[in-house]
């Protein structure tokens, strides 16, 4: 069996498997905040108390890691076929993995209230 020594043990099935579970946690936060705003009268109060609930805060964390799953693979396959430069395209993987700790660090403060 041939390894590919920049799929860090990665393979095309697990990031298949993962694309396909984030897009479906994705999608159910969004149809859950549409049916939402569709079925109440939202005003202030009523957002910060949906967002009160600690279901509310953990289903939107774990939908905000599921859409840095999605995006990391999808800037890996795009970065892997269209940037040939190693060195560029190592740099433009950093900054992408930097941008999502940022985004999972202010996210999660955000939603905490931390």
């Amino acid at each position: 069996m041939v390894t590919n020594a920049a799929s860090f043990g990665r393979s095309g099935v697990h990031d298949f498997i993962l694309i396909r579970a984030s897009a479906l946690v994705i999608s159910a936060y969004v149809l859950f905040v549409l049916g939402f705003i569709l079925t109440n009268d939202v005003t202030y109060q009523v957002w910060t108390s949906l967002f009160a609930n600690l279901g509310m805060k953990v289903f939107t964390v774990v939908t905000l890691i599921a859409l840095l799953i999605h995006a990391w693979i999808g800037i890996w396959q795009v970065l892997t076929d269209y940037v040939k430069n190693t060195a560029l395209r190592g740099l433009l993987q950093f900054a992408a993995v930097v941008a999502a700790i940022s985004y999972l660090v202010a996210g999660t403060t955000i939603v905490w209230g931390v």
